[in-house]
């Protein structure tokens, strides 16, 4: 399993940019193509050979509650797991990437620990590893399926993707959906894998800053792009499409709404582009709620991903199970089940 933060619609739009504001980034972001694409071959025939991560027995109750991360620098090679520079409970080193990443590790256990009940991803304390400098002026960051994987960025479109606590949330709960609904990176299903590393992605990081849900940015990846580029941050989940405009590398194209679903064949059937519609959903469910949004939409989004979902569950699929979870956890008449249920209709999927 390889799930990257950076689609590859956005890397090709900006390998085709022939002006020089952006020339280093074209080539920076051809290499990355060159580099990814292999890999996501692969992953396509995985799923059609039905090949993925079985979502794991109940977990083990551990004593040992804290985090264990190890940082690795790849030295701008693309093996891994690179040099071992920095483990628990050792003093901060003189880069700042490989403190960004033993820092929001850190910060992402202790979400998933305080917040939700979870020992790391697998919900047995597996140790958080993560992979620093990962490539030349490699555009993208990445869970492997074991480990976190970082890349420096290019300097003119991107900067280095360890800056963005949205981003390590993001990518460690694909993770947490490898381990328990397994939901398969294709179509739909793929999209609500998006959608929920996403989701917990910008709870993280709210939670790490204790932001109530109205004074949230709702944007992941904010800070990736550099002052070159008109945009905020690579998606924003509470209005889809609105994150970034720029006349070289596009207008986000993310659909806020079913009326505006995108049927393709890229991007594993629309993963990261679909996202968008479960992403609003969600952002309106928990301002509807209002105060932390971890502690109302969130514990009913991951009561809902741990509690037996298919894996190749559907919009109107994870949407019913949502309003069952609200149900199960608030009652019939709360107003979690009601802002659930408005959510989804607010962007067109309805459940009955």
């Amino acid at each position: 399993m390889r799930c990257a933060i950076v689609p590859p619609y956005l890397l090709a739009r900006i390998a085709q940019a022939g002006d020089s504001r952006f020339g280093a980034a074209a080539e920076a972001a051809r290499r990355s193509l060159l580099h990814d694409d292999p890999l996501r071959a692969v992953r396509c025939e995985q799923l059609r050979e039905g090949i993925r991560q079985a979502p794991d027995a109940p977990a083990t109750v551990t004593r040992d509650a804290r985090p264990h991360r190890v940082v690795f620098d790849a030295g701008n090679l693309t093996e891994l797991p690179g040099r071992e520079v920095r483990a628990e409970a050792s003093d901060p080193v003189d880069d700042v990437t490989v403190n960004e990443a033993y820092d929001g590790l850190g910060s992402c256990h202790r979400f998933f620990s305080d917040a939700l009940g979870r020992l790391s991803v697998d919900g047995r304390n597996m140790p958080l590893h993560g992979t620093v400098h990962y490539g030349r002026d490699y555009d993208n960051a990445f869970w492997d399926g074991s480990r976190m994987v970082f890349g420096d960025g290019d300097g003119e479109v991107f900067g280095r993707f360890t800056a963005s606590l949205s981003v390590i949330g993001h990518e460690l709960a694909h993770g947490v959906t490898q381990h328990t609904a397994g939901l398969i990176y294709e179509g739909q299903s793929g999209a609500l894998n998006e959608s929920i590393s996403d989701v917990f992605g910008a709870l993280v990081e709210q939670f790490t800053l204790g932001q109530q849900a109205d004074a949230a940015s709702w944007l992941i990846g904010e800070g990736l792009f550099t002052e070159e580029v008109q945009g905020r941050a690579l998606r924003s989940m509470l209005e889809p499409g609105t994150a970034y405009d720029d006349d070289v590398i596009g207008r986000d194209p993310q659909p806020a709404h079913m009326d505006g679903y995108i049927a393709t064949r890229d991007d594993n059937g629309g993963v990261h582009l679909n996202s968008g519609i479960p992403n609003r959903a969600f952002a309106l469910a928990a301002l509807a709620l209002g105060g932390n949004a971890w502690e109302r939409a969130g514990t009913i989004w991951y009561a809902t991903l741990t509690g037996g979902l298919p894996s190749r569950t559907d919009f109107v699929g994870f949407a019913s199970a949502t309003a069952q979870a609200a149900r199960t956890l608030h009652g019939d008449d709360s107003a979690e089940h009601r802002a659930v249920v408005e959510g989804w209709r607010s962007v067109g999927v309805d459940f009955g």
